[in-house]
């Protein structure tokens, strides 16, 4: 069964027109399609886009007291990123990583927080005896979608001198750990509070902090222009923990939706999509989470199943109610649900405008890198870069490309595609019409 909860990684190489070879398989799955199909036509009859009921601020804040009293509502107005200064009580003997539950948790990010704990003390502001500590909170995110080539923007993106990211590319905080959730099936641990996340920004809010006490003396009114970045590919999608966090709704839909909260705190943040065909996006996911017998048959089996318990639930609730039904997203054997970008948008747009959001194709993303590269710098108002840096991030090769043991099972049967194409049709003509663009359709890609 796909993993929906480890680190999610995207492929921006394998992005490419298929050569099948015709197989017995392949012909006996064939004779399946009729059945296959009238499943698909039951979901497309049921397929309606509402508006969702928009949850008001009081009910929010009554869901995450804490961190309503951690963010400030107010930014300091002389940077591009959105911070603050929170006193620090502890002496110059004190960790201030002591609790993180990132450091506790993995072992992979301990020599980074290493790093932290040595320039802490000399990257606190001392004023009148008191000692204060920049807090700062993402300027944009990268919020989805797995499989679509993040990973490679995001290594791209972090050469730009201007942008720093978080000390881990995915913390899956908004999503995830602020619910104690590591894998879903592994069931609940102890919740990562907002500290620990807002602790992944340190080594930007020190620079942010440095530049800050530069200009105060000359230049008091001059903006910072280094912007901080995340890029948890599960934030557009993941709200699998809902069910166990906020009381039922009488309809099956969650009362609240990660943006929500992330709007609450930052109405002006930038979003950054990477999208791609849902059907090869699909495809790229089995073989990426997969463990063991994959095959194109074996993912023929999963799609069926995975189509076949969606219209169960169709049967009875609304399509708002099944994408975010965490049980049956842990009973599908793939991630189908991952692809219904349509959904997944709307219910952004009820929150944020369209203005904010930057939605990119992993193919175009994969034909021309530096045409990309530029919309982003654009849609962040990055300043210029030199012709070097330019060139090694454009020329640099992509990340995260499939695995070599991947290639060799090679495409999935034409059949399965085709029933993938008849499910995701009427969700991209959705995508299509809200982005204004024919593109989002994949009718060719």
């Amino acid at each position: 069964m796909s993993n929906p909860s480890v680190t999610d990684i995207e492929n921006p190489s394998d992005v490419k027109e298929h050569h099948y070879q015709p197989s017995a398989n392949n012909i006996s799955y064939v004779k399946d399609y009729p059945s296959i199909k009238l499943v698909i036509d039951s979901i497309a009859a049921r397929i309606e886009f509402t508006t969702r009921q928009l949850p008001d601020l009081q009910d929010l804040k009554r869901q995450e007291l804490h961190m309503f009293s951690v963010i400030p509502s107010k930014f300091l107005p002389t940077s591009k990123s959105p911070c603050w200064y929170e006193e620090f009580s502890g002496r110059n003997t004190t960790d201030p990583y002591l609790t993180n539950s990132y450091v506790l948790y993995s072992k992979r990010f301990r020599s980074t927080f290493d790093t932290l704990r040595k320039a802490f003390w000399g990257h606190l502001s001392h004023v009148r005896g008191k000692h204060f500590r920049l807090r700062c909170l993402p300027h944009f995110y990268i919020i989805g979608q797995p499989k679509c080539g993040t990973t490679d923007l995001y290594d791209r993106l972090r050469l730009h001198p201007e942008v720093k990211f978080s000390a881990i590319k995915e913390p899956h905080w908004w999503t995830r750990k602020r619910f104690g959730i590591v894998r879903l099936r592994d069931g609940l641990r102890d919740r990562y509070p907002v500290e620990d996340y807002l602790d992944l920004f340190d080594l930007a809010a020190h620079q942010i902090h440095q530049g800050l006490q530069a200009a105060s003396a000359e230049r008091p009114s001059e903006m910072n222009k280094i912007i901080i970045g995340e890029a948890s590919a599960s934030t557009m999608w993941d709200n699998n923990a809902w069910t166990f966090f906020y009381d039922n709704s009488t309809d099956g839909e969650p009362p609240f939706l990660t943006q929500d909260f992330i709007h609450a705190f930052q109405p002006e943040a930038k979003l950054i999509v990477m999208l791609r065909d849902p059907v090869e996006r699909l495809y790229s996911d089995y073989l990426y989470f997969a463990s063991s017998n994959k095959s194109a048959d074996d993912f023929h089996e999963k799609v069926t199943e995975a189509l076949q318990l969606f219209e169960n639930c169709m049967l009875d609730y609304s399509l708002r109610a099944c994408v975010y039904n965490n049980t049956l997203n842990n009973a599908m054997p793939v991630r189908l649900q991952v692809g219904l970008y349509a959904v997944y948008l709307l219910d952004w747009l009820t929150v944020f405008s369209k203005e904010q959001f930057l939605i990119l194709r992993l193919e175009d993303h994969a034909s021309n890198v530096k045409y990309t590269m530029h919309k982003v710098f654009q849609f962040l108002n990055l300043g210029p870069l030199s012709e070097k840096q330019e060139a090694l991030m454009t020329k640099s090769p992509a990340s995260n490309t499939r695995r070599p043991e991947d290639r060799s099972l090679g495409p999935m049967w034409p059949v399965t595609q085709r029933i993938l194409r008849d499910f995701y049709g009427p969700f991209n003509t959705r995508l299509a019409q809200v982005l204004e663009d024919e593109a989002f359709a994949w009718k060719t890609t």
